[in-house]
């Protein structure tokens, strides 16, 4: 694991691939994800992601069992918290390997593990005045 966060500042995408430069890997891949415009049918304005005391702890349980269950050489990972708007990025993931074949496998477990099990909850306010909490318990 070569960088692992959760953060209230803009995330950036040159900062994960930069910590995961080697010589040795043949294959990086990225996943970004943004906040989009509509949701459901509906028209999203803003939101804000919450995370519970222990969402770091387990954001670098994913990364560690992703790296040990995938042939990897790296793995990042970085969430966003707080208010963010229309097309700022909410979550930086990327694992590096010596081929793509792996490092697409692991990134697609990294980024499906930490959205099911890590405790970080979106908040989001749509353009008709209503409201959803996402990923609640």
């Amino acid at each position: 694991m070569r960088l692992v966060a959760i953060r209230d500042t803009p995330l950036d995408v040159t900062e994960v691939l930069d910590a995961l430069d080697d010589d040795g890997s043949g294959g990086l891949t990225l996943f970004v994800g943004k906040v989009r415009d509509h949701d459901g049918g509906k028209g999203v304005v803003g939101l804000g992601y919450s995370a519970h005391p222990t969402a770091a702890a387990r954001l670098e349980d994913v990364c560690r069992r992703v790296a040990e269950e995938h042939d990897v050489r790296a793995v990042a990972a970085v969430h966003r918290v707080g208010e963010l708007r229309i097309g700022d990025l909410a979550v930086v993931v990327a694992t590096t390997a010596a081929h793509r074949g792996d490092a697409f496998a692991a990134s697609r477990a990294l980024i499906d593990t930490l959205k099911a099990e890590v405790p970080i909850w979106k908040h989001q306010l749509f353009d008709d005045d209503t409201e959803e909490w996402v990923g609640t318990p």
